[in-house]
């Protein structure tokens, strides 16, 4: 009996020994199943990396142009500075520059971009605006304010104007703003 019983351990080390063996030149199912998803996670991997890079490249901005700023900028001069600000019907506070506009130049302009820098006590950029000159004109009862395109400024010529801010920032110093025109259109 007990050669049986070594036999049968014999039997049962040969078994395991040879199938040991075999698995040495064949990959075992698991280690299919480890590479092949291996293979997946380096797929998606790559498929996510070239649908981002892809989405970059579709939602980039293209490169702004820079306009060199009309010349005839130096034909308009900005004076007579006056703040002031009034309460609208919803209640909040809308806040005024008047000035006047004079176009020294022998254009008729019909356009002007005003860029407005409100300064903070330390004299940093607490708001930039960019807007349109409005001239004043009289509509019978008051002055109104109205497009250049509408009342063009001709050559020569001197207007009252007016900038309108719906809010300020609260780090504004209260000291005039700096006015600066940006953009001009003349005919």
């Amino acid at each position: 009996m007990p050669f049986v019983w070594v036999s049968e351990i014999d039997i049962q080390i040969s078994t395991s020994y040879n199938s040991s063996m075999d698995s040495l030149g064949q990959q075992s199912p698991v280690a299919e199943e480890r590479d092949s998803s291996r293979l997946i996670i380096v797929i998606a991997v790559v498929v996510v990396i070239g649908l981002a890079l892809a989405t970059a490249f579709f939602l980039r901005e293209p490169p702004k142009k820079v306009v060199a700023p009309s010349p005839y900028i130096a034909q308009l001069k900005l004076s007579d500075f006056k703040m002031s600000a009034a309460e609208n019907f919803i209640g909040a506070t809308v806040s005024y520059i008047d000035g006047t506009i004079t176009n020294t130049g022998n254009k008729t302009v019909t356009r002007v971009i005003v860029q407005v820098n409100f300064l903070d006590s330390m004299g940093q950029l607490a708001q930039q605006e960019e807007l349109p000159l409005r001239l004043f004109r009289n509509n019978g009862a008051y002055n109104e304010p109205v497009d250049l395109n509408v009342a063009p400024l001709g050559p020569g010529q001197s207007e009252p104007f007016r900038l309108t801010f719906d809010s300020i920032s609260a780090q504004w110093s209260h000291q005039y703003p700096d006015l600066k025109i940006t953009d001009v259109t003349v005919k």
